[in-house]
């Protein structure tokens, strides 16, 4: 059996034995963004709904599913209900959800929602979101003489998703290939084309003496992203109209 018919079986047994609905489940790691190592695991997320009876209980069910993580298999979901809260704060994460090239199942349900949520997506919140996890490897992994090059492209990655942001005020695109579409210095795209041919053919935990371009780049698109983020004001939606109505009309197609 190959990995990806494993993991639409694993899906089936989560609907069956977790009595849901999967709408949407698709790949949300390296291998979605196109730089995945030969020992990558798959991050496989789903958007699940319950029943309506579910949601009408007082011992309300958890909103989460973690099915399994090992070296392997990384699959986790996220309720509707709690998808269509985080869509309406602007969570970033979920428009990547929601664009990933790499979609092992899907819904003409989930397209509606998807639709309904799209004018949710906050600039603002989205430039921090990318910012706060550029930033967190930066501090925590990219200080060493030696670093795991891996690491470089989870501070790359949100930083130039950031800078597509700024340019076209709407979700950036997911894979990295796309994000390297963008005009930058003639220096800084040999640096990370290198970076990623090594990457290609190297494990999860490669090492390498820093790679000073990059690490430029990283602290100096920090500061002008966060200063940017900071002068705009809050473009959240304000309405829950389109969600609770998408949200019932699920409910009602499914009961």
């Amino acid at each position: 059996m190959g990995i990806i018919d494993e993991i639409q079986m694993k899906l089936k047994e989560i609907e069956e034995q977790e009595h849901v609905t999967i709408l949407h489940a698709v790949e949300s790691g390296s291998r979605a963004w196109g730089f995945a190592s030969p020992d990558s695991d798959y991050d496989v997320r789903f958007i699940y709904v319950r029943t309506m009876e579910d949601y009408l209980r007082l011992d309300e069910p958890r909103d989460v599913i973690e099915w399994q993580m090992d070296e392997v298999l990384d699959i986790n979901g996220w309720d509707l209900r709690k998808t269509l809260k985080h869509f309406h704060r602007g969570n970033a994460t979920l428009f990547e959800w929601g664009n990933s090239p790499v979609v092992y199942k899907t819904t003409d349900t989930w397209s509606r929602i998807h639709d309904a949520a799209s004018p949710c997506f906050s600039v603002k919140a989205a430039i921090h979101h990318y910012c706060g996890t550029a930033g967190n490897t930066f501090s925590q992994f990219l200080q060493e003489d030696l670093v795991r090059y891996k690491k470089y492209f989870y501070a790359l990655r949100p930083l130039l998703a950031g800078r597509y942001i700024l340019e076209h005020r709407c979700p950036p695109p997911v894979l990295f290939d796309d994000l390297m579409k963008m005009e930058m210095p003639v220096d800084l795209r040999a640096g990370i084309e290198e970076l990623l041919e090594i990457k290609k053919r190297s494990g999860e935990s490669q090492r390498g003496k820093r790679i000073p371009v990059i690490q430029e780049f990283i602290e100096q698109e920090l500061e002008r992203q966060k200063a940017a983020a900071s002068a705009l004001g809050d473009d959240r939606m304000d309405g829950w109209e389109e969600l609770n109505h998408v949200f019932l009309e699920t409910l009602e197609m499914l009961d």
